[in-house]
Order: C-alpha cells, then sequence, then structure tokens
C-alpha cells in the first residue's frame, strides 16, 4: 500500500493531500504527476489517498451556521440522544449521574433519572469516568426499555482503577418523564486506569446495541504485551455488538466476525484507543466513528465487521509501537487525520440528515475538544475532505469554549454539548443547536 504525501499548502506541509480533480489548480497538477509516477514505477500496489488538508479552498465554498442557545447550567454534559419515540424530546446525561430532558426547548427541573449515588465518586476538575453514554431502544416507544453506560468503584484489592457497567433501565408506565430506578446489570468491564472509557452506546438499524469502549487508560495502551486494543481476549479497545432482546443479560449476534475463535465473540471491530464517539449514517449505514489519538493526531473511521483499525500499532497514519517501520498488513487506516497542531482531541459527530441546513447533507460534522467545529464531504470519487465548519457569530470553527459531545435531535439536527469551565462537577455546561 502506498500514501502519497504532498503540502496542501505552504502553511501546512506535513499534511496529506488527497489525489482530487475538485481540488485548487496548481495542487491538483502537481497531485497527478506525482500520482503517474507512483503508478508507473509501482503498478502492482494499490494507491491510497487520505484527505487531511484544512481545505477551505476545496470544493466546497465555507459553510456558515449559527449556533442557537438550547440550555445552560448543565453539569458536565456527556451525550445528547432521543428516544426515537415522537415526543421531539432531548435528553441530556451529566456526568455525575443524571438524566434531564428538554421538552418544548424548555429544560426540566426534574431530572428523568439521578443515579448520582450509584455513580462512583469523580474528581471535580478532571475525570473521564461517570456516566457515559445512554441509548434507547429501537422499540422505546412501545417496551420503555433504555440503556446506560457508566463507571462504579471496584473492589478493593482487586488492582482496577474502577469498573464500567452496562445497565437497562425502564420508564415509568404513568409518566414519560420520569424513569423507573430498577436496574438490570448485563455487562461490567474492568478497568486499570481513569481514562479511556469510551461509553458511546447506539442502536444499529440491525436492532443490536453497539457499545464503544477505550483502551483501559495509560498513556499508550501499556496493559498487556501488546496492548489492550489489538488483544482480541478483553474488551477494552474495542467496538462490541451485542442482542438485547432474545436473553438475559444479552446474547451474540449470530453473524459477530469473533464467534468460535480465541477472542470475545462481542467484538464487532477493534484497535480502536478511544471511541469518542461514532453514530450510524441514516441514508447509507456506515458508521463513523471519532478515535481519540495520543500525541500527534486524531482520526476518523469508518466502522466495518471484524475490521483492525490499528492501534497501538498506529496513531491516524503513522507508525506509534514502534514508531517506525510497523507492520501495516491487515489494518484499516482512517478516513481523515489531524494533527495536534489542529486540535487535541476529537469528538465523533454525525452525518446530517436534517432539513434546515440543506449545503450540510450528507456531510460528517464533528468536533475538537478544543472548541473547533468542523465537517467532512465526500468527493466524487469517495475521497473525505475535512473543511472548518464556520459560526457566523464568532467568525471562525473555534467557538472558543470545550466541545465534550454532538448530539441529534429525532428530525436529524445536530447538538453541541459544551463545556465553559472544565471538570466534570462543573454547571458551566450549555446545548447548542447548529442552526442556518
Amino acid at each position: 500500500m502506498i500514501f502519497i504525501t504532498l503540502p496542501c499548502d505552504i502553511n501546512h506541509k506535513n499534511r496529506k493531500l488527497a489525489i482530487s480533480k475538485n481540488l485548487p489548480d496548481m495542487t491538483k497538477q502537481n497531485s497527478i504527476i506525482v500520482a503517474l509516477i507512483i503508478s508507473s514505477t509501482f503498478f502492482n500496489n494499490p494507491l491510497t489517498f487520505v484527505a487531511n488538508c484544512n481545505t477551505n479552498n476545496g470544493v466546497d465554498d465555507k459553510i456558515k451556521v449559527n449556533l442557537e442557545l438550547v440550555a445552560d447550567h448543565i453539569t458536565g454534559p456527556t451525550v445528547l440522544a432521543n428516544a426515537g419515540d415522537g415526543s421531539n424530546r432531548l435528553f441530556i446525561c451529566e456526568q455525575p449521574g443524571t438524566i434531564k430532558i428538554i421538552k418544548d426547548n424548555k429544560l426540566l427541573a426534574e431530572p428523568f433519572l439521578d443515579i448520582k449515588s450509584r455513580v462512583m465518586s469523580i474528581n471535580p476538575f478532571y475525570d473521564e469516568r461517570g456516566l457515559l453514554g445512554l441509548a434507547f431502544h429501537p422499540n422505546y416507544k412501545n417496551n420503555g426499555r433504555f440503556f446506560i453506560y457508566y463507571s462504579i468503584p471496584s473492589v478493593e484489592g482487586d488492582g482496577y482503577n474502577h469498573k464500567n457497567i452496562l445497565c437497562e433501565y425502564k420508564v415509568s408506565s404513568s409518566n414519560p418523564d420520569k424513569a423507573l430506578m430498577d436496574e438490570t446489570i448485563l455487562m461490567t468491564i474492568n478497568e486499570p486506569e481513569m481514562n479511556h472509557d469510551g461509553g458511546q452506546l447506539c442502536f444499529g438499524s440491525d436492532g443490536y446495541l453497539y457499545i464503544g469502549v477505550g483502551d483501559g487508560g495509560g498513556a499508550g495502551d501499556r496493559h498487556g504485551t501488546i496492548g489492550n486494543g489489538q488483544n482480541l481476549n478483553v474488551f477494552q479497545g474495542k467496538i462490541l455488538r451485542i442482542d438485547v432482546d432474545k436473553e438475559k443479560p444479552y446474547s451474540i449476534p449470530p453473524d459477530n466476525p469473533f464467534i468460535g475463535k480465541d477472542a470475545k465473540a462481542e467484538i464487532w471491530c477493534y484497535g480502536m484507543r478511544n471511541p469518542w464517539k461514532f453514530s450510524f449514517d441514516k441514508q447509507s449505514g456506515k458508521i463513523f466513528c471519532g478515535d481519540v489519538g495520543q500525541d500527534k493526531y486524531e482520526e476518523v473511521d469508518i466502522i466495518e465487521k471484524g475490521k483492525n483499525y490499528g492501534w497501538r500499532i498506529m496513531e491516524g497514519l503513522h507508525c506509534y509501537n514502534p514508531s517506525t517501520n510497523c507492520n501495516q498488513d491487515g489494518l484499516t487506516l482512517p478516513i481523515s487525520e489531524y494533527s495536534h497542531d489542529v486540535g487535541n482531541c476529537i469528538i465523533g459527530g454525525y452525518v446530517y440528515n436534517g432539513k434546515k441546513i440543506p449545503e450540510l447533507k450528507g456531510k460528517y460534522i464533528f468536533g475538537d475538544w478544543s472548541g473547533k467545529l468542523f465537517y467532512l464531504s465526500s468527493d466524487n470519487i469517495g475521497l473525505w475532505l475535512r473543511y472548518p465548519l464556520f459560526v457566523n457569530t464568532i467568525g471562525s470553527e473555534n467557538i472558543g469554549i470545550n466541545i465534550n459531545s454532538l448530539g441529534e435531535d429525532e428530525n436529524g439536527e445536530i447538538y453541541v454539548l459544551t463545556q465553559k469551565t472544565t471538570g466534570p462537577k462543573s454547571t458551566s455546561g450549555a446545548i447548542y443547536r447548529i442552526t442556518k
């Protein structure tokens, strides 16, 4: 496999460049010359081109949006989800252990669910543990089932930092804005460190529940001889896929790729560092995932059955362990990456399928914890180019406050979960809707 690396412009000398007839004339001409030279010399090898330039002068003009404040005074927002029940309510997870409802554009005073007493005590200044995931069953309107992912204390002396648990809850039959407190634990994952927990939950069109699990934390995926990401006998560093309908607590879908192998049968794909977050494109069915990088690169992956996304062998498109001449055989590389001179922690988002901003249709909107918003646009040969998503009132893609997460409502409109002051117990969180 051969990668072509060319400067996008004089200010970005080390970023990868896609060969596309839609790129600016001078860049396009240089790219084609290089492609012809490589094709004539190495015609037996496949060429791979990856688009990672901040190409403001590429195929798209600048798309400008506004951010409309929906709710504020949110404590450490981690998730925004909808129930898919036609109510158009938004459910907001707060990291310390509360789920709140935005109904008719108003934040309800009473929480939908309060499990602060069950969630482990977290550091008020910085912590990656807490209430991290929420997904509503595809038939929630009729069965009232939903699932959460959160952190609990480990057993003293067991050698772990904490446990993450996947649990099932139900809504009250008498009050749709209140959940019952009965809890069924489906899965428990022992975690060696306080970070890289993942936690994203999402149902696919196949009816199965997908679960994002980080590599267990610690710099460089240091647990185990090959790291957790490459170890098929642990849940860490994976996206899992389970059936929550047929058996209790769950069953394995019959087409999961590692059934009958020396591996956890729940695994759908592996080689992830900290998938935060992933989502399904409602039109194509593709899973887009933002995988947080180590020290240098952030990446976007399209998740597919049984694939190995490289961590800790690679960070983005680059060798990590070993740092040079790493074996890339069998690895699936990201559709886009950016270096830490652009951002520092990717926040996965959604392919836009709403109606309010037609020019964003089919584009993957995502962010970075540093406060920047981006989108990926696929050109006519299937390459994904990255662009800044400009906010009119700011005149930049950088909104100036931390972005914790993104979410989507029933109509496909996208929301940005922000926080002015760092810390999971800070009440400076706010929810914005991306609008025209």
